[in-house]
């Protein structure tokens, strides 16, 4: 007999058990989800066992879904694509999250349809992420609103008008994450250099950091003008700026970084 699962979520890893645990939290109904996943965690077969969400290796026959989303590493969507074709039916939305993977490229393995392009962050795992989002023209207000519901549990949802620019956003705010993490080991470093226990500079680092994202998510100000706040002229936040803000410091790094990771996700599409 032929039924309908509402959500089918290919891929349970990080991102992909981010997500199913922001639509649980949401008030999803664990039973409404079906995981395709060979290979879940122990602790993922928990979470899926206490809410009634089924997993199963391969799409069970006879099934359609509403929402499919992709949640596996582009490396391996020529393999992991092909079985899900079985589920789509003519009002199934797909909608993937695999890097620099295009819809032209889906379509080859699962046909012509409704598709939404899609770049959230790690921070979805504590429900402080971003995501970036492209839906191609045959994806409906209805299914555009439906999908926008599911990926705002895990934070803010920025449509944009080009898939191309899903490119720009994986470079900036998919990737962006790391770049911050890596800010935190940099600035620790430099305490620990200037003598500090590197236990301590690494705290002191990390909660400046963590901080200041906080003051920067909760005040109405924008990033420009909470900088400004901090820096007394002549002081020795205006000492440091001096150097990260110098035609050698930090936007031309940014801009040849996040250049580097869009032709890196443009790539991926070969």
């Amino acid at each position: 007999m032929a039924s309908t699962k509402k959500i089918v979520l290919l891929g349970a890893g990080n991102m992909g058990g981010a997500m199913l645990a922001g639509w649980l939290k949401s008030g999803i109904a664990g039973s409404s989800v079906l995981i395709l996943d060979p290979k879940v965690s122990d602790a993922m077969a928990a979470e899926a066992a206490a809410h009634g969400v089924e997993i199963a290796a391969a799409p069970p026959a006879g099934m359609t879904a509403e929402i499919i989303f992709l949640a596996v590493k582009p490396q391996i969507m020529d393999v992991a694509l092909p079985p899900v074709r079985s589920l789509v039916g003519p009002d199934t939305v797909i909608v993937s999250i695999a890097a620099g993977k295009t819809l032209s490229f889906i379509e080859g393995h699962l046909g012509e349809g409704a598709y939404v392009r899609a770049m959230p962050n790690t921070p979805a795992m504590v429900g402080r992420g971003v995501t970036g989002a492209f839906a191609n023209p045959a994806v409906s207000s209805v299914q555009k609103a439906a999908v926008h519901d599911l990926l705002k549990v895990s934070g803010p949802v920025e449509w944009v008008s080009s898939e191309a620019d899903i490119d720009s956003v994986t470079a900036l705010s998919g990737s962006g994450p790391a770049y911050v993490f890596y800010l935190v080991e940099c600035m620790a470093e430099a305490g620990r250099k200037l003598g500090l226990p590197a236990d301590l500079a690494m705290r002191l680092a990390r909660e400046t950091v963590s901080g200041a994202g906080e003051l920067l998510h909760q005040s109405p100000e924008d990033a420009s003008r909470l900088r400004t706040n901090v820096t007394s002229p002549g002081g020795t936040t205006a000492a440091a700026l001096s150097v990260l803000m110098a035609e050698d410091g930090m936007q031309p790094l940014f801009d040849a970084a996040i250049a580097a990771a869009r032709k890196r996700a443009q790539e991926l599409a070969n």
